[in-house]
């Protein structure tokens, strides 16, 4: 079951040419999920194959870069007929906003629009995984980071195993696997840690949105598949990202590298870069070599992984 991560607008503050300002769509098992809707998102979706069936939006805060794109999203929502519900999520405080974009035009919507504001360290639980929330740094800006956060899975199953003890393929199997013990009709008793290896690790994907380096946002990433984090200025605007609330390539790699994180895509890349961002990832890869700038349309797969739970 893959999990796909896809950007739909990568630039820092207004579009350029190159790139669009902040969206990026989480797609699992054929659900979406999408992370903040800058001007032109639903622009974006259509280009890059993002389905408009969603029902869960997260908003990182309530800048106009990361929610213009709201009003026309749902205008062309409505346009297409939809009438199933759509939940916003956002933090503390920005139910107001919201609700002004989402009523700009005075049109009505043909569906359901449910608003629900957040705090940091909030957990919404999705059956096999959970949208775990956290506090960033951006000024003076109410911000959160969302971290998908998959359950611990089973131990593989040992087929061959199975059928050279004699066990029958069936129920039997199913509650082995559940990790129950069984008693055989000749009396053996069969536990499951004969048949199952040890539970296998999920998968995890951190998204800050705007932020300096955080204390959360490392905990957040410990171990997490991918770390998407802002980088909106190279080294020699170190300064001017202290000012604005935001961080340097190099910053975002530190914050990776503390975490553990396997693996860092950077976005909310400065008008500065946006034809050339080669600086920005020569400067963040000299602390962390796994490292991407995101562009508009880059995905990232992230396939199940067979280790162990609790190992890094």
């Amino acid at each position: 079951m893959p999990l796909l991560v896809r950007f739909l607008g990568t630039a820092a503050s207004r579009p350029t040419a190159e790139r669009g300002v902040p969206s990026l769509a989480l797609i699992r098992d054929g659900q979406t999920l999408l992370f903040d809707c800058g001007e032109g998102t639903q622009r974006q979706m259509m280009r890059y194959g993002v389905s408009f069936s969603l029902e869960d939006l997260f908003f990182t805060h309530t800048h106009s870069d990361h929610i213009l794109g709201i009003t026309g999203l749902i205008r062309t929502m409505a346009l297409q007929g939809r009438t199933e519900r759509l939940r916003l999520w956002a933090p503390r405080g920005a139910g107001k906003t919201l609700r002004q974009c989402i009523s700009l035009g005075g049109e009505r919507t043909t569906f359901p629009v449910d608003i629900t504001e957040l705090d940091a360290g909030a957990s919404l639980a999705r059956g096999e995984y959970r949208i775990d929330t956290f506090a960033v740094d951006h000024g003076p800006s109410t911000s959160l980071g969302y971290a998908l956060v998959e359950e611990e899975r089973k131990g593989r199953f040992n087929p061959d195993l199975a059928r050279a003890l004699g066990i029958p393929e069936g129920p039997l199997w199913g509650r082995i696997h559940r990790g129950e013990q069984i008693t055989l009709d000749d009396g053996r008793v069969i536990d499951s840690a004969m048949l199952v290896g040890e539970r296998r690790r999920g998968r995890r994907v951190v998204i800050t949105g705007d932020t300096r380096p955080c204390a959360a946002t490392i905990e957040a990433a410990r171990d997490a598949d991918l770390l998407v984090h802002e980088a909106t200025f190279a080294d020699d605007e170190a300064a001017r990202a202290v000012e604005t609330g935001h961080c340097t390539a190099r910053e975002a790699a530190e914050v990776a590298k503390a975490a553990g994180a396997r693996r860092l895509a950077l976005t909310h890349i400065s008008a500065r870069y946006s034809q050339n961002a080669r600086e920005l990832e020569r400067e963040a890869k000299a602390v962390f070599a796994n490292t991407t700038v995101a562009k508009d349309g880059y995905e990232v797969e992230l396939a199940l992984t067979e280790e162990e739970a609790g190992l890094g």
